[in-house]
């Protein structure tokens, strides 16, 4: 079989990528804004879950960072890598490889220590520490966009993130007033550590994760971060939790909450993808903010959690500070990358691409060479 090459269509210079100006309100007028705030809140929801599944793994002794994480990059591995070289071909497979396997290496590096911070600070901190992963993820996201991608925010998107930050800081005050602790252990500064590591290290996957799908299939850059991950996972896991692993507590009800967590993991990086190319990394880490909503949501079945005024207010202001993100840009949203240049000749035909958006939608340019929305 002939290796695949990812479509690649010229695109003219009367191309809507080119001609689509910011507009108040435009993009929110289109059926794509409305999807982009779904998949995000899938995502946050997606979370909440793999969070959900660490506290309770965590409750019952068994707290494994790598060795939780390995079972999902297993999966990926399976699925997305067996489909790249059904596409590929076994020597396209080894090209892409060659050419292109060091920066898969560095994403899905990244990727595993996030996952491996994250999971270890449970050990440790509480749900307040917890956020902490919220706030600092999107100041790395947003600072590396900003430095390396030639990402430029508008005014409206800055205030759109404050707001949202301003309803989680509403959260974390609350929280913070009224003494919020799991099982009654204390906030300690070894766990927030280990947050704000994990945040940073998230924070620089998300923003490589948005460079790389822009350019490439989705199933190479989940099959990679899946073949990578594994490999890098598994040998972590044996220098690192070999000890854990003999003293965990070993139950049935452990395996189902390991699988939880390991099917939510897939759909999560299954998913994101998709909405990195839709949107950006930012607006997917200011998405998760509502991920603290739906945790107490769940926690006041699983864990006893009391819900007041505040969660519901805090909820409606992220959501407002998500519509308003976008509140001033074209009808491509964030879809249109910077660094594939005005008609993303540099990008990929695929799927939430503004590319694969541009081909399907002849432009429409109006005399004074606006596109007509």
């Amino acid at each position: 079989m002939a290796p695949y090459q990812p479509e690649v269509t010229p695109v003219l210079e009367t191309s809507p990528l080119i001609t689509a100006r910011r507009q108040f309100f435009a993009y929110m007028r289109t059926p794509r804004f409305y999807l982009v705030l779904f998949i995000g809140q899938i995502l946050s929801l997606c979370i909440t879950g793999t969070n959900t599944f660490s506290g309770l793994l965590a409750s019952r002794g068994t707290s494994i960072p790598a060795f939780q994480s390995l079972f999902n990059y297993v999966l990926l591995n399976i699925v997305y890598t067996s489909y790249t070289l059904y596409k590929y071909g076994f020597r396209g497979y080894l090209k892409m490889l060659k050419e292109r396997g060091w920066k898969y290496l560095i994403l899905a590096f990244l990727d595993v220590e996030g996952n491996y911070f994250v999971v270890l600070a449970y050990r440790y901190t509480t749900v307040i520490s917890a956020q902490l992963i919220n706030f600092w993820a999107i100041v790395v996201v947003v600072i590396i966009s900003f430095a390396f991608l030639r990402v430029r925010y508008h005014w409206t998107q800055v205030v759109g993130i404050l707001i949202c930050c301003g309803g989680m800081g509403l959260l974390l005050g609350r929280d913070a007033h009224n003494g919020m602790t799991v099982g009654g252990i204390p906030t300690e500064l070894k766990g927030d550590l280990f947050m704000l590591l994990g945040a940073s290290f998230y924070g620089l996957t998300n923003v490589a994760e948005e460079f790389l799908v822009s350019q490439s299939p989705l199933y190479e850059v989940v099959g990679q971060i899946g073949f990578w991950g594994m490999l890098i996972s598994g040998a972590q896991a044996a220098i690192f939790d070999r000890s854990q692993f003999q003293s965990a507590t070993w139950t049935s009800e452990v395996g189902w909450y390991l699988t939880g967590f390991t099917l939510i993991m897939f759909i999560f990086y299954s998913t994101v993808p998709i909405l990195l190319r839709l949107a950006s990394a930012a607006f997917f880490n200011i998405s998760l903010l509502t991920s603290n909503f739906y945790g107490v949501a769940i926690g006041i079945r699983v864990f006893g959690y009391v819900l007041d005024k505040y969660y519901p207010l805090a909820f409606v202001m992220i959501i407002v500070g998500l519509v308003i993100y976008f509140m001033f840009i074209s009808v491509y949203g964030e879809a249109k990358k910077p660094w594939l240049g005005d008609d993303q000749a540099a990008g990929v035909v695929g799927v939430g691409t503004a590319k694969k958006m541009a081909l399907k939608e002849p432009a429409a340019v109006g005399p004074q060479g606006d596109r007509v929305v």
